[in-house]
């Protein structure tokens, strides 16, 4: 019997039957973009947890608690959502089936991801798949469905992580040590773990383009080919989670942190965004407005040009993700577009149906889900007010868009200063309502407060002696 292709309940029964699978996870992600859940066995999974011979799937039950978490899973109080006085009950996960996969690299196991609702079988609108889903909705509404890309970087040491953590997470080292952007001689010492991750995500139906060395030592990145926005979510977090769990197997270990290394440039996650037609079978965006884009188009970039820099916070999460925007360092620091120009925070690239715009604020520690959302709010904004994104920006992004020249938008260089323009943000506001809005940018005030009740390692360099 096969174990290759796509996964069905009727193939995963038939293989359970014969013992090739008998561990399913079902899982969801966390604010940081983390994948959370349980390990089913195969046949409870069929026989309780979905809908199944005429039987009404169960779902699984987790804490509620788990949307509240910061990164150390510490409990963070204050949310709204769920509290100690409400007793932090469960909500329910609701495998979506098109998401079910095998996963190549954990033996007989196969991974489905879940949307989520509270007891009263109502969504939980601060899950950051709905999130996401909610703007897809919006965007269907304004007649046009959204096509997604995300390139993904990352760095990979030959150091476990457990000899990291030995370590105090202090100067990991990395695989190589000079640049190693589409270099194939030092690209091919890391190839036995990176064919390892481009083959067996294949197996997991992740649609794989290519893998290449990236702009430092140790930095690779992968590129899966587009789809409709929420697949190419769920592929994400699938693929990050991935590529952890094959460097852990391997002996090795990767980061998605956003800047790993002071003097090295950051990981990115670049989005690449196009609209489409309703039943995804058009290319809306190309035209002849201008630059090959199509009215609408040009509206959907112009809100993008106007807004994303409120909405960083949720490509750029973390107190490290803000450390990638610096001058000449390949991760942008204004939000002009321009065609096929590096140092703009918008790149037009492709022609024809390909045409598309390239974000390139956020980073790699983004969750995709938040992330999308972002891009896909700010752009609609753009229709909805009529906008128009005027002329390509010519030229050094980063020089133009040195702090003080007000005629461009920057992208906020810290994380209170992003929650800020987050909360501030009538776009915001109308895209995502209250109470998600509440939820993310408490979050980001936790993350800030964490960060400053600790001491780091470079205050004591600097003032352990000296001051």
């Amino acid at each position: 019997m096969t174990t290759d292709g796509p996964l069905d309940l009727e193939t995963l029964a038939l293989e359970a039957a014969e013992g090739a699978l008998d561990t399913v996870v079902v899982a969801f992600t966390d604010l940081s973009g983390r994948l959370l859940g349980k390990r089913v066995t195969a046949r409870f999974f069929l026989d309780h947890v979905v809908d199944r011979g005429g039987r009404a799937g169960e779902g699984v039950e987790a804490c509620n608690y788990l949307l509240t978490t910061d990164v150390e899973m510490n409990v963070v109080p204050g949310y709204r959502y769920a509290t100690w006085e409400a007793g932090f009950g469960d909500f329910r996960a609701t495998p979506d089936l098109k998401t079910l996969r095998r996963i190549p690299w954990l033996e007989a196991t196969a991974l489905v991801l879940c949307d989520l609702s509270d007891h009263d079988g109502n969504t939980v609108a601060v899950s950051p798949r709905q999130i996401l889903k909610d703007q897809l909705k919006r965007a269907e509404a304004a007649g046009f469905s959204v096509m997604m890309g995300s390139e993904l970087e990352f760095f990979l040491s030959p150091d476990t992580y457990e000899q990291v953590a030995e370590n105090g997470f202090r100067a990991p080292r990395t695989a190589g040590w000079y640049n190693l952007d589409y270099h194939i001689l030092q690209t091919s010492k890391d190839e036995p773990i990176i064919r390892r991750i481009r083959n067996e995500m294949l197996g997991a139906n992740l649609p794989i383009e290519f893998s290449k060395g990236e702009a430092a030592p140790g930095q690779h990145e992968i590129n899966l080919r587009y789809s409709d926005a929420l697949e190419m979510a769920d592929n994400h977090v699938v693929f990050k989670n991935g590529v952890k769990e094959i460097a852990h197997l391997e002996g090795q270990s990767a980061t998605f942190m956003a800047k790993p290394f002071a003097d090295q440039p950051g990981s990115s996650c670049h989005i690449h965004t196009s609209l489409w037609s309703l039943d995804g079978q058009t290319p809306l965006s190309p035209g002849d407005a201008g630059n090959g884009m199509s009215g609408e188009f040009r509206s959907f970039v112009a809100g993008l040009v106007n807004h994303l820099a409120d909405v960083t916070l949720l490509g750029a999460p973390n107190i490290n993700s803000y450390k990638r925007y610096q001058p000449e360092s390949w991760a942008p620091t204004a939000t002009v577009w321009a065609l096929d120009n590096r140092t703009a925070g918008l790149r037009l690239v492709g022609t024809g149906p390909g045409l598309r715009i390239e974000s390139r604020i956020p980073g790699a520690d983004a969750n995709p889900y938040l992330a999308f959302a972002g891009v896909i709010a700010a752009g609609l904004a753009g229709i909805e007010e009529g906008l128009d994104c005027g002329p390509p920006y010519d030229g050094n992004a980063y020089a133009a868009g040195a702090e003080g020249d007000t005629a461009l938008t920057h992208v906020p260089w810290n994380l209170p200063d992003a929650t800020e323009a987050f909360r501030n943000s009538e776009v915001a506001q109308k895209a995502l309502g209250e109470d998600v809005m509440f939820h993310l940018a408490h979050g980001a005030d936790e993350e800030w407060r964490a960060f400053h009740r600790e001491v780091s390692d470079w205050e004591y360099r600097r003032g352990y002696e000296r001051l």
